[in-house]
């Protein structure tokens, strides 16, 4: 079930929410339950028992690891825990990818190929597993209260405003609000302010931008004009996009009584790389820098090591997103950015040039990175990036000045300046008057445009 849905918007939200709130508050983590797995099983329900199997393996993990009275016994049973967790995502997201590469080689020294592994990728299984083990590292850590009920972490991991998509949530974090989640009318406003934010951003701007970009990433050979104007309009579509579901989530979240955590700030208008990594998909970053970063040494044991973590945190985060050479060439050249950064002296507190051209540089980079995300394979990386530096021609040609029309200029203008002016949403405060005379018209807007539109998933339900 998709935010921007028809069944999402007029039948579930309504007939959740009205029963939400009849419930008293003792009874809603089991509402949220229930309804957590009615929202995904809308998808696929067989894959609702792949959810169910991984959720029942959390926490059992999470007891046997909070029974453990030995250093030795809480460790087997964290590594148990987590690695059934990687198990699970490892067939399901890399199995395909594992089999193809081993083929490839196979090939090369004339052995017959296996078999080909026809997976189907169950949606949002990054996040939840993700979510699961920290919950397992935190219970072992003693961040995470080993007494917890069955039904609070299994709501925990399957809470559905950001069960497909996040933001990445912490058990602390809610774990306070599972017993007895409390509405309020307070929160509930700003929560439904919050949500109609994201639904904006993704209709309005994310969705009118996508033919641009994906008719630019389809050209054979790109121009630089159509290497830029494609690779800026998935940048701006990715952000709104994203942090358009964030938003929705976090509303989602407050509307029910829980705060979910930021996932973005404001990240085109950082003055590096390595502040753009404290700007972007914020839940992601902070959980591969406190769960793998951090105990692979981070930075505490020289500099060469520290060069080995950012290199491996960084493949890694590429190979998160997906199972392709595109990724982890995405996560390479952000990684070769920040130890080019660390080798340099520039910190995010202190740029090596001026604010705008620091901005300027620091955006380039992330363009030519996103090149390489967006591609299909590691040939049309190449084709773009090689468009972007001119060399495929220069001119804008006829297959994109067509999709150019009013509301694809118009969303990108507005795109641009949102990315680099406007405040976070977490610092967004309108003015009542603001919110009843463009924000809800936008809403009914987006909303129209929703219905009307062909169905469009966010980019992050294939991660």
């Amino acid at each position: 079930m998709v935010f921007t849905s028809t069944v999402f918007l007029f039948l579930f939200l309504p007939v959740f929410l009205t029963a939400y709130a009849l419930l008293p508050p003792r009874h809603r983590t089991a509402l949220v339950l229930v309804g957590s797995y009615a929202f995904y099983a809308w998808w696929r329900p067989d894959f609702a028992l792949v959810f169910a199997l991984t959720t029942g393996l959390a926490i059992a993990s999470g007891r046997a690891i909070a029974r453990a009275q030995a250093d030795g016994a809480r460790r087997l049973a964290l590594a148990l825990g987590v690695g059934a967790q990687l198990a699970a995502l490892g067939y399901f997201k890399y199995a395909g990818f594992g089999v193809e590469n081993l083929n490839a080689v196979l090939a090369a020294v004339g052995v017959r190929p296996l078999p080909m592994l026809e997976v189907v990728l169950p949606i949002g299984i990054s996040f939840y597993v993700f979510q699961a083990i920290s919950y397992l590292i935190d219970v072992a850590r003693g961040d995470a209260p080993r007494d917890a009920r069955a039904v609070d972490v299994a709501a925990f991991v399957a809470l559905f405003p950001q069960l497909i998509a996040g933001p990445i949530v912490r058990f602390k974090t809610i774990a306070a609000d599972l017993p007895a989640p409390r509405m309020t009318l307070q929160g509930f406003a700003a929560g439904a302010e919050r949500f109609m934010l994201g639904f904006v951003k993704k209709v309005l701007i994310a969705d009118a931008l996508a033919p641009v970009a994906d008719g630019a990433f389809a050209l054979g050979a790109p121009t630089a004009a159509e290497a830029w104007l494609g690779t800026t309009a998935f940048a701006v579509q990715l952000l709104f996009d994203f942090s358009g579901y964030s938003d929705m989530a976090i509303g989602l979240g407050r509307m029910l009584g829980f705060t979910l955590p930021e996932n973005f700030l404001r990240p085109y208008r950082a003055r590096s790389v390595t502040e753009f990594w404290r700007r972007w998909h914020l839940s992601l970053s902070t959980w591969l820098r406190d769960y793998l970063y951090v105990p692979l040494g981070g930075n505490r044991r020289g500099r060469r090591r520290t060069y080995v973590n950012l290199v491996t945190v960084m493949l890694l985060a590429g190979l998160w997103h997906g199972a392709s050479w595109t990724f982890i060439l995405w996560g390479a050249w952000h990684a070769a950015w920040l130890i080019a950064e660390r080798l340099a002296g520039v910190r995010a507190d202190r740029p090596a040039l001026p604010a705008p051209l620091s901005t300027l540089g620091t955006f380039v980079v992330v363009l030519a990175g996103w090149a390489a995300f967006r591609a299909d394979d590691l040939d049309a990386a190449r084709a773009v990036l090689s468009g972007m530096l001119g060399l495929q021609g220069l001119a804008l040609g006829p297959d994109l000045v067509w999709l150019l029309g009013p509301r694809a200029l118009l969303a990108g203008a507005l795109g641009l300046w949102l990315a680099f002016r406007a405040p976070p949403a977490a610092e967004w405060r309108p003015a009542a008057a603001w919110r009843r005379g463009v924000l809800l018209p936008l809403f009914v807007l987006g909303v129209a445009r929703a219905i009307t539109d062909a169905a469009s998933p966010f980019l992050y339900f294939q991660f």
